[in-house]
């Protein structure tokens, strides 16, 4: 099976129609994607495609969900009313939620009240409940095998990881090898960033992506949940506004993270590894720094930035 998907960004307004949209991934061959909030036009779409869907329950909406009575509507009305001919794979309840966030607190009981409609609507077979995170909750992450999750984080992401690990689901991560070489450029170089370094480092890495990857995987470890797969729920660098955000790397990101992905890392030799590009189009309306709105692999009429094959 084909093991990456491109995430649907549409803070745009100058973006296709979502029946268009989803032609150009049917039209590319991209058979998964990851939608940020659950969007009806896409979800009409989506029907008879055959294209595998992460469905995003936005930060906002989270609060509402620690009530059982809107957790329940919430997935009849997304999840269930189109699962007949819709490939649901994973709900991403809440997005980088950190542990000092005041959302912090409704993320599992979210994820339990999500899990109790998936089931009893019986589709807890097909359907997978998660939450995304990022890499700041590492305390450290170098070398990958001491990595850890932070003390402040330990607390916050252990009741879920165990969650995940009854439940037999992935832990979503938003993975940046990007804004990890910008962050400290002293010692990471573009090359190790980009796939293109040859030679192993002292930890025995010859790129940035499995080295963050598989310090998730050590942190997992140490909360006890050395089972709990991780799928990278996001993973970009953008063509212009920052440091190394040139049309040449972000190509050579891509082409060689789509590659890449068909095997595994150090850690979890045994690929694929399930991965998910941010983002299908450059957002023109995308808050935060310049960088934020150039991540598009297409640009807003439908021309491909970069020559990608994804199958």
């Amino acid at each position: 099976a084909q093991s990456v998907g491109v995430c649907y960004g549409g803070n745009g307004n100058n973006l296709p129609t979502k029946q268009a949209v989803v032609d150009l991934y049917k039209s590319n061959r991209i058979g998964k994607i990851r939608l940020y909030y659950p969007d009806e036009g896409v979800l009409q779409a989506l029907r008879g495609s055959n294209i595998e869907v992460i469905l995003g329950v936005p930060n906002d909406q989270l609060q509402s969900l620690i009530n059982v009575a809107n957790a329940t509507n919430w997935v009849n009305k997304y999840v269930k009313a189109y699962s007949q001919n819709v490939k649901f794979k994973y709900i991403a309840v809440g997005n980088e939620i950190h542990p000092g966030d005041s959302l912090a607190g409704s993320v599992l009981p979210a994820l339990e009240n999500i899990q109790n409609a998936i089931s009893a609507a019986n589709l807890q077979c097909q359907v997978k409940v998660s939450t995304a995170i990022d890499t700041t909750l590492l305390g450290y992450s170098y070398p990958p095998n001491v990595a850890v999750f932070s003390s402040s984080a330990s607390s916050y992401i252990r009741p879920i990881v165990n969650f995940l690990a009854r439940n037999g689901a992935p832990l979503l991560a938003n993975v940046y090898p990007y804004f990890a070489y910008v962050n400290d450029q002293q010692s990471i170089s573009l090359d190790y960033a980009l796939f293109t370094e040859h030679g192993n480092n002292e930890a025995g890495y010859q790129n940035l992506f499995d080295a963050l990857l598989d310090s998730l995987y050590a942190a997992l470890e140490k909360v006890g949940a050395p089972n709990v797969k991780v799928v990278v729920s996001e993973s970009g660098w953008p063509s212009e506004g920052g440091v190394g955000a040139t049309v040449q790397n972000a190509g050579t990101y891509y082409r060689n993270l789509i590659n890449h992905a068909k095997g595994g890392t150090p850690k979890r030799p045994s690929g694929p590894i399930e991965t998910y590009l941010f983002a299908m189009f450059d957002e023109n309306q995308k808050d935060g720094p310049e960088i934020e709105r150039h991540f598009g692999l297409f640009r807003p009429d439908k021309s491909p930035k970069y020559q990608l094959s994804f199958n």
